[in-house]
Parts: structure tokens; C-alpha cells; sequence
């Protein structure tokens, strides 16, 4: 599939992508990080979260890393996740597409622009 057979990505797939953009992260980090990356305002259940990166991994997006955290320091039990390339790639082409759609409803004031003061 090329890169745009992706798009458009849910939210959640997106968020998901976004968080692993920054580096590897279990699934309890990248819930956290979604919640920070949307000022709470983006926010699902575990079941959602793994739902998510399943499928994810299996469109080849994510992997699975094998970099752990020291032993002492982390919970052997989790599994951390990656962007792939494929899934950086995707990742830059869903944020390109959502810049496009910004710049449309901007074009159309259908956002609140911030006021500009005056010199």
C-alpha cells in the first residue's frame, strides 16, 4: 500500500503515531503522552490503545523494539513499540494533509486566529 492508502488515520491512530514520534514508549507511556500531546483532551481506554497499535503493527507502522530500559528501572513485562519508517513516513503525510485542511477552514474563518497586537 503506498503512503497515502493511509490516509486519512483516526485520531487515535494518529495520536498513537505522534507519541511514538518523540521514541520508544510502552503502551501506559503513550496513553500518557496522547493525553499531554492534546492537552487532555484526547483520551481512550487500554483496550482502545492496544486495539490501535495492533493494528498499527500489523499495517508495518510500528514494531516492536527490542531496546529496554535497564531492568532495575522498568517492568520486564512491557512491551515497547517504534515508529517504523513506514510509519514516520505516514505519520508526516497525515500532519501535511491536516495542515492543508487548517489552512482551508482558516481560509474559510472557521477558526479563531490569535488576535495580533497592535506596534
Amino acid at each position: 500500500m503506498t503512503i497515502d492508502g493511509f490516509l486519512p488515520l483516526s485520531p487515535p491512530r494518529f495520536h498513537v503515531l505522534l507519541a511514538l514520534a518523540e521514541g520508544d514508549k510502552h503502551g501506559y507511556a503513550i496513553l500518557k503522552d496522547v493525553g499531554k500531546l492534546s492537552g487532555g483532551k484526547v483520551r481512550f481506554s487500554a483496550s482502545t490503545l492496544y486495539s490501535v497499535m495492533d493494528r498499527l503493527e500489523e499495517d508495518g507502522l510500528i514494531e516492536e523494539s527490542a531496546s529496554r530500559p535497564d531492568p532495575s528501572l522498568d517492568d520486564e513485562r512491557r512491551r515497547y513499540f517504534r515508529l517504523t519508517r513506514r510509519g514516520t513516513q505516514v505519520a508526516s503525510a497525515e500532519a501535511e494533509r491536516l495542515e492543508g485542511v487548517l489552512a482551508a477552514a482558516r481560509a474559510r474563518h472557521l477558526t479563531r486566529l490569535p488576535k495580533r497586537s497592535k506596534a
